[in-house]
Formats: C-alpha cells, sequence, structure tokens
C-alpha cells in the first residue's frame, strides 16, 4: 500500500512539475517527419549543363534546406533515357527519384524492344517545369515565317534535312512530315549540340530541339527561330508564335520536365512533395529567373495534374505510332 502512495504522489508531481519544467505533454508534441530520413537522390536522364540539370540543382538546394536532408543530382545520360530509369528502377527506394522530361521516354513502347521497365514503374510526384522546344533554321536560309519553310520545303521535295531530339519530339515530327506529304530527309545526331552547330552552318535546314540548345546560335544570329512548339509563347522569346499559331497545331508537344517516385510511395506523400516543390518554387524567384533564362518555364503542378498531362502526352505520340504505321513494340 505504501509502494501505492508513493507512486501516485511521483505521478502527480510528474503532471505538475511537467509543465512549470517547459515539457510538453506527449499529446501536443509535433510528430515526427516521416520522409525524407535521409538524403534524397534525383536521378537525371540529361547530363550537367541541361536544362534539366540547372532545374534539378536549383530545387535541390531549396530542398535540401527544406527538408534537412542533402538531396543530390545524379546525372545518368545515355541510352535513350534507359539507363537513367533503369538505376532508378532498380533501386526501388523512396529516397531515389526520377527527374527527367517526359519526351526522354513516352515514345519508347513504340522505339524499343524488350524494355526493363513498365510504365507503372513510374509514379509522378510533381510536374516542375516546361522546357521551351523550338523549330529553328539558319540564317541564310530565305523564310521568315513557319508558313515560309512549309511552301519552301514543298517546292523542293528531298532536298532539306532535319534534325531532331531522338523521342516523342522526333517521332512527333516525322509524323507531321508524314501526314503533310513533306518529303525532308532526318539526320541523325548523337550530340545535340553539333546539330546546332550544322545547323548554323546550313549543313542541316531544320532543327526541332530545346531552344537552350540553340540559344547561342540564336544570338549569334546565325539561326532563326521560326516558332515555339509549346501550347504558350516563351517569356523569353515573347514574339516567336507557337506552332498553333503558325498554323500546324499537330506539333504541339510541351516539354514537360517532371519527378517520378516508385509505385509503392502513396498519393499523400507524393502530394506532400510536390507541394514543397511549390513552395520552394515560389519563394524564391531566382529559380524562375534562371529557368527562364535557360528557356525553361516553370510550371509546378501536383501528381494528379502530372499525370493528366501525361495521358495526354501518350495519346499523341500513340496517334504518331498509328500514322506512321509503326506498330508498338513486345
Amino acid at each position: 500500500m505504501r509502494l501505492a502512495r508513493l507512486s501516485l504522489s511521483a505521478l502527480f508531481l510528474a503532471l505538475v512539475a511537467g509543465p512549470l519544467l517547459g515539457a510538453a505533454p506527449v499529446s501536443a508534441q509535433a510528430p515526427a517527419q516521416a520522409w525524407p530520413t535521409r538524403p534524397v537522390r534525383f536521378i537525371l536522364t540529361l547530363g550537367p549543363g541541361s536544362g534539366t540539370d540547372i532545374g534539378g540543382r536549383l530545387l535541390a538546394d531549396g530542398l535540401s534546406k527544406k527538408w534537412g536532408q542533402p538531396v543530390v543530382i545524379e546525372n545518368r545520360p545515355g541510352g535513350d533515357g534507359i539507363v537513367a530509369i533503369n538505376a532508378f528502377v532498380s533501386a526501388k527506394d523512396d529516397h531515389i527519384l526520377l527527374m527527367s522530361p517526359t519526351s526522354a521516354f513516352i515514345a519508347h513502347p513504340w522505339m524499343h524492344d524488350n524494355l526493363p521497365y513498365k510504365e507503372s514503374d513510374l509514379a509522378p510526384i510533381a510536374r516542375i517545369s516546361n522546357t521551351i522546344i523550338g523549330i529553328s533554321v539558319p540564317s541564310v536560309m530565305p523564310v521568315k515565317t513557319f508558313a515560309d519553310l512549309v511552301a519552301l520545303a514543298k517546292s523542293k521535295p528531298g532536298e532539306l534535312n532535319w534534325a531532331g531530339v531522338t523521342g516523342a519530339l522526333g517521332f512527333n515530327f516525322e509524323s507531321w512530315l508524314k501526314v503533310k506529304k513533306i518529303d525532308m530527309k532526318k539526320v541523325p545526331y548523337r550530340n545535340p549540340v553539333e546539330a546546332a552547330t550544322d545547323l548554323a552552318e546550313n549543313r542541316v535546314q531544320v532543327y526541332e530541339s530545346a531552344v537552350a540548345i540553340a540559344q547561342p546560335q540564336i544570338q549569334a544570329g546565325k539561326i532563326k527561330l521560326l516558332a515555339v512548339v509549346n501550347t504558350a509563347r516563351a517569356p523569353i522569346y515573347p514574339d516567336i508564335p507557337t506552332i498553333a499559331e503558325a498554323g500546324e497545331p499537330e506539333l504541339t508537344i510541351d516539354g514537360l520536365v517532371g519527378l517520378f517516385g516508385p509505385p509503392s510511395m502513396p498519393l499523400a506523400q507524393r502530394q506532400k512533395i510536390a507541394a514543397d516543390i511549390r513552395e520552394v518554387m515560389d519563394r524564391d524567384p531566382i529559380i524562375k529567373d534562371r529557368l527562364n533564362a535557360t528557356a525553361q518555364m516553370p510550371n509546378p503542378g501536383g501528381p494528379e495534374e502530372f499525370a493528366k498531362s501525361l495521358e495526354s502526352q501518350r495519346a499523341l505520340i500513340a496517334k504518331n505510332a498509328k500514322d506512321l504505321g509503326v506498330p508498338m513494340k513486345k
């Protein structure tokens, strides 16, 4: 009985003394942050210096401060994006995320046999930005508008060469050429910067690419940007029409860049990461300024918005494949 009285006395003292000593009741203590609990890694499909890399590093700095954990950028270029995607999927780790332009992989089912991943392996987390994609020609070419280019190409079948980024963008452009019955020869390039150099020298006559790749040649006056294929005009080039405004809406495709997680990551967690990304981008104007300066448009969005955009692009590429007579690979 004496022991019971002592226990009750000790409990009473603890309840009284706790608040006086500044100790909060257990129910009032802030819950521990569930994620991240350790460093986070962003695997990128593109190399250092690309628009995606610049955007990723800007975000990583802000997110590191917000999350209290390092956010590390790991560039895994090559293999048409498959190298990076395979590394991400194989990790099976919710602290290892994939950051990529959607154009790097949405055409894969029609381009590659025996893909090492499934569409369901990439769970959309957040839309981050839109890379500005443009169609450019050499400055010496006697055209001022995209309509002029179409007329010239039709008047000289087989005489003009074009270069484009492997993947969805090239797939879309090739489909458009076939539907419009325009005979233009494709010149493949492993290095997109070399294509911009050859365009400036008129060795190729048409180039569809991220505007950032062609920007030095545009600023030097060696290349003319005729249109952007995004749904909206680029703030950095407000006088350049969209491809829809130029009369060819079938070529419209946004250069979406986003973040993906493993399929095991709950929707609520993906929504929280997307909200954190939006907060970091809204809080730091330098991020938006740098993105705009490197021909990217900030376009943060949640997993549902991002998934809807992806579905729209997949439908477009499926139509392109049908127009080209290309079956889905196995």
